[in-house]
This record gives C-alpha cells, structure tokens and sequence, in this order.
C-alpha cells in the first residue's frame, strides 16, 4: 500500500512568498532519490533547483510551468509506503520541527525550519522576546488547500489559520502526463533543455513550449531552436485599422524580479525620507593608480576596475561614519548598527535588476574586492545567483557609469540607510594650480535615510569617498 504526500513549495528566501515554475525535471511515475533535483523554480530574486525531500515514486504534479504558486502551496505529491507515511505522521504529532533528524524530514531542505540571522544588534536595555521556531507546512488537501507554516502565516496574518491556494495551484484532474508526453507541445509543459538553450530561445524569439526536444529524453538541443527560428514564418495578417493601437501594443506579465524590484522601490520611497547629494570628483589620480597596479605582480591576473577601487573607498568611509551603514528598527525603536558591511553592487541582467552582496567587503583588501566583484556581477549576469547572495545587505553601490550616464539618485534598497551612484569617467576641463587643464572626472551622488543619517553624516562620508578616488593616498590616513 502507498499513500500521497504533498511536498509544498518552500521559502527559499527571506522575504519570498511566491515563485513560479520553470521547468520539471521529474514525472509522475519517475523513482527519485533523495535530494535529486526535482523542479526548477524562479522566485523574484534568482533561479533556483530544489532538490527532492523523500526518496521515492513522484505521484502527481500540481503545478504546471509558467504557474506563480505561493509558499506552502502544494506543488508535487510523492507515493510513500506505509512505514514513511507512518513515521511523517509521527513526527508532525511530535511537532514537526525537523530538529528529530530523519532523512526526509522537509525541514532540512533550503528555506525550512528555525532562520538565523546576521544582523549584529546593540543590547537592548529590556528583555528579548524569545524567537518562535518556524514549523514546516503541514499537508494540504489534492484540491489545492493549504495551512500556512507559522512563518508565512505570520507574513500573510492569518494567524494560521487556513488558506485556500489559487485557482490556478489546484489538483491537476486524472492522471498527469508522463515524462515523455510533457515533451510534446500538446501537454502546454515546458520540455528540458539547458540554461543556454533557454537564453537563446529566448534571444530568437522561440517559444520552447511549441518545440519537440530531439535529444535523450525529449531534452530541447541549441539545433532544435535554431531549426525554429529559421522556419519559415507565418502568413501576416490584414493591418488593423488607423486608430487601432492595440495591436501595435504588447503586454507582458509583472512578475519575478521586475515585480519585486517594482515593490521594494515603491516600499522604500514612500518609508524611508530620502536625501540625495552629489560630488563631482577628478579621479585622474586614482585611473593612473590603477595604471600602476597592472604591473605590481600580486594584480598581473586581476582587472581592479573604477568600481572596485570606489567599493574599497567605501569601507573605509564606512570605518568613519558607521551611520550609513544601519538599519532602522521601527517595531522595536530602535538604530541598528552593523559591525559588518555587506556591500551590495547592483547589477543589470536579463531578468531585470539584482543586488548580489559582498560578504564582509570590510575585511577585504582591494585584490580580494576586485575578485568577488567580478565573480558577483559574471554570476549575476548568468542568471546564477543563489537568493541567499542577495539578503541581508548593509549598503549598496550602482554603477550608472556604465551606461554612460554622469550620476542619478539612487532609490535606498529597504533595510538599508545608504546607496552611492558612481557616474561615468569622463575627460573635462579642471582647473589645477590656477591653470585648465584636461583631467578624468567623475560624479557621486549618495541617497541616505534621513532618519537616521544627517547631513552631517551623509556629507562626510561622500567627501571621504570622494577624497579616496580624488588621491588614493589619502586611504592610509583612515
């Protein structure tokens, strides 16, 4: 005898309360191991692969690829025996903390079970409440119900109490397709095939639902793309009429890292007063630096670009002006003040902006910066940045300079108090010991959280910045 259990979508990062499926690497019927990679999902922040929780038969799908489900809705049912079932039940009685340790405890997959934190708080003169221990969520009927965990109930206020999931994360009806069968473009699921495969269907403008893979088990090959979008195209059809604009217009769903991008900025502009102040700067200096590190032997293999140099700069801005470098604690009143900096580079991709982090950027020396930021932005730009190299930031650095464009002012990240907009280098007329004459200059422009960094604060840390790139020096006087 066999029983279905639900697996539901997990919180695979702080903050994340929906994803949307890509792509099954399982079907119903198929026999997987423990921890074998199932399903690949996209939250607002990264791709991400989640790995099975049980060792066994995958009974339904509940949800199709393309579907937004919410956390703790069910998305997958596996057929365990009875002796799993009997020992699941077991330890949800017990309290289903996962901390009893079976290997298929749900708990021990990413995003369940207790979250600890990195933020280093000042004492707080009355007592700590004591932090709740998040519990997995519990099975939902095969219609689609679900019981929030404490954690999402607590985010959603229900209290937990019941939710019914959306329409749209029911049951699928019967029984779902095979694994060969979801390979055909009848099924509406969207067949295997590689991240590259996937960037450059996308590029050609290839709907990989309409595709039959021809590689080993029905996996979509470059081939098969290119062969579609070399066919012939479709007979036009008749202009619409003048006026009619609708069809000279096209729509496209807010979802992923637009639509949280999208709220974050909207969260922060209307919570956190902003102020904005700008620093034009002749870093000539600091680009004939760089120069010279090209030929020291500990920088032959690494490229310190303008923005590593400027990220250093701020760390040790940070040493001296710790404000923009807090949080603000509005529920318990109180500034938080991190004894740590984890410097996050915003950074263009193809799914919209990310903000990966740089762990530590204060124990760094500029080689080690430069690595971690190249490997950041490279990661980033692949698409490959795993969610938890995006929370927890402490302050942010955009480069608008890139783009070409001198300088902008920067919406905060929320959580943070500060964000620098480093411009584009740029060779301008300056005067110099009374004469003009053609120096590299560049221009700054800090936003900061005026309720807890001043103008004092915010001035004097864009000018000891601005002091590091202006003469590189200046750093062994911090």
């Amino acid at each position: 005898m066999s029983q279905l259990k639900n697996f539901p979508l997990p919180d695979v990062g702080e903050g994340l309360t929906e994803a949307e499926i890509l792509n099954w690497r399982v079907g119903p019927g198929d026999q997987v191991e423990l921890n074998q990679t199932i399903v690949e999902i996209e939250t607002a922040k990264a791709s991400v692969e989640l790995p099975s929780p049980y060792a066994g038969r995958v009974g339904e799908l509940l949800a199709q690829p393309g579907q937004t489900v919410e956390v703790g809705t069910p998305i997958l049912a596996f057929e365990l025996d009875d002796q799993q079932a009997e020992s699941e039940e077991a330890q949800q009685a017990a309290g289903g903390s996962g901390e009893q340790g079976g290997e298929e405890q749900v708990a021990n997959l990413v995003g369940y079970g207790p979250r600890s934190s990195s933020a280093k708080r000042r004492p707080r003169k009355r007592g700590a409440a004591p932090a709740a221990t998040a519990q997995p969520a519990p099975d939902a009927p095969s219609g689609g119900g679900a019981v929030e965990s404490g954690s999402t109930a607590k985010r959603n206020g229900t209290n937990g109490t019941p939710r019914s999931a959306p329409a749209g994360g029911a049951a699928l009806n019967g029984s779902a397709p095979s694994r060969q069968d979801s390979a055909t473009p009848s099924t509406g699921l969207v067949p295997l095939a590689k991240p590259p495969v996937r960037k450059l269907a996308k590029d050609l403008g290839v709907d990989l639902r309409s595709l039959t893979g021809s590689g080993a088990a029905g996996v979509i090959t470059r081939e098969d793309v290119e062969r579609a979008a070399s066919a012939p195209a479709a007979e036009p059809t008749a202009p619409s009429p003048a006026g009619a604009t609708g069809a000279r217009e096209h729509r496209v769903p807010v979802k992923g890292v637009r639509k949280a991008t999208a709220q974050a900025m909207v969260d922060s502009a209307f919570t956190a007063p902003h102020v904005t102040e700008f620093l034009t700067v002749d870093v000539t200096p600091m680009m004939e630096f760089r120069q010279r590190l090209k030929t020291h032997p500990d920088f032959r293999d690494v490229k310190v670009t303008p923005l590593a140099v400027a990220a250093k700069a701020m760390c040790l801005a940070i040493a001296r002006t710790p404000d923009v470098n807090a949080s603000w604690d509005g529920e318990a009143g109180e500034i938080v003040y991190k004894d740590y900096v984890h410097l996050g580079v915003a950074a263009a991709t193809d799914r919209g902006l990310v903000v990966p982090k740089v762990r530590d950027a204060e124990a760094k020396s500029l080689r080690e910066l430069a690595v971690a930021l190249d490997e950041l932005t490279n990661t980033a730009r692949e698409g490959r940045t795993p969610p938890e190299a995006m929370t927890n930031g402490t302050i942010t650095i955009t480069n608008v300079g890139v783009f070409g464009v001198d300088t902008g002012t920067p919406i905060l990240n929320p959580g943070e108090s500060a964000i620098l907009a480093f411009g584009a280098i740029r060779e301008m007329p300056w005067v110099v010991d009374g004469q003009v004459v053609p120096r590299q200059v560049c221009q700054l422009a800090l936003s900061f959280d005026h309720r807890m960094v001043d103008g004092q604060q915010g001035s004097r840390f864009l000018a000891d910045v601005g002091a590091i790139l202006s003469d590189p020096g200046m750093a062994l006087t911090f």
